[in-house]
């Protein structure tokens, strides 16, 4: 299926991102419609340009591409991927559903966690990944992520998310939810020890994860056009009886109305995050440079 080839992507390109190559499209390789600009696209001109649209359209990326898309070439060092989710709630199904979906992402869980470099500036980094039930917030999601601010604070790193989620994992009820305040106050000693922590919001960042670390960070970026929001437009339209903007939750929309502070395309990310890296780095530091 066409679908499937766009998720793998080709051998020439499995480092991801640009390639700075020209591309050789076959007359009859799979395409993948824009749902933006209603075009089709052979899947290696997206592949080659991170799975952006010529129109701008950003199309959901997975988490080890995104990683290596922004990391320098081998720097990357997967932390706490042994933390897996069970079922505490003994929730029907739950188990069969976590064991579906870890075959079919390639991932034991909802994020990455790691060390890495961008530009030679070193960081801790966490990316969700949607096709893990949505990037869902269960609690190893909630275990993982505040490992890492943990760790950034011992090693006096910076840290920059990539979130995308569809909010709390129901399947673990209030353990789910009580990641929320875990994350939080793991984010929390993070800014008391001074250090920079830089959220990337990417389509979608909704419900329990906009409610906490998505919006925490000092630096909050978002992808063009990427749905951003808590409850859904529906429900808030249903809740507060007013019909809402087009636009509404937009990440454009979202900057307008100051809860973001840029819009940064996927081709620019990395050099954008390597300036606001250096901009907070004040010199280089024996910590800083440990990884």
């Amino acid at each position: 299926m066409a679908w499937i080839n766009f998720l793998k992507p080709k051998n020439q390109l499995e480092e991801g991102g640009r390639t700075g190559m020209p591309v050789q499209e076959d007359a009859g390789e799979p395409e993948k419609k824009c749902p933006n600009c209603h075009k089709s696209v052979p899947i290696s001109r997206l592949w080659a340009g991170d799975l952006v649209c010529s129109c701008g359209y950003h199309f959901r990326m997975r988490a080890r591409q995104r990683i290596r898309m922004l990391a320098d070439k081998g720097s990357f060092q997967e932390l706490y991927g042994e933390v897996t989710a069970g079922n505490p709630l003994d929730f029907p199904g739950y188990e069969e559903k976590l064991e579906t979906v870890r075959a079919a992402s390639g991932e034991k869980e909802a994020v990455v966690c790691g060390v890495a470099k961008i530009q030679g500036q070193s960081l801790c980094l966490f990316v969700m990944d949607s096709h893990f039930m949505m990037g869902s917030m269960g609690s190893a999601v909630g275990e993982k992520i505040a490992s890492l601010f943990e760790y950034a604070v011992r090693r006096r790193l910076p840290v920059v998310g990539y979130t995308v989620s569809g909010g709390a994992r129901m399947q673990e009820g209030l353990l789910s939810l009580m990641q929320m305040a875990k994350i939080s106050a793991a984010v929390k000693r993070h800014s008391d020890a001074g250090l920079l922590y830089v959220a990337v919001l990417t389509d979608p960042t909704t419900g329990g994860v906009t409610a906490s670390f998505a919006m925490e960070a000092d630096i909050i970026l978002a992808e063009p056009g990427a749905l951003v929001g808590f409850a859904g437009k529906r429900v808030v339209e249903q809740t507060t009886k007013k019909s809402l903007p087009k636009e509404f939750q937009k990440a454009e929309f979202v900057l307008e109305h100051g809860f973001i502070d840029a819009i940064a395309a996927r081709p620019g990310q990395k050099k954008l995050l390597a300036e606001i890296l250096g901009m907070h780095n004040g010199g280089d530091t024996d910590e800083w440079n440990a990884i």
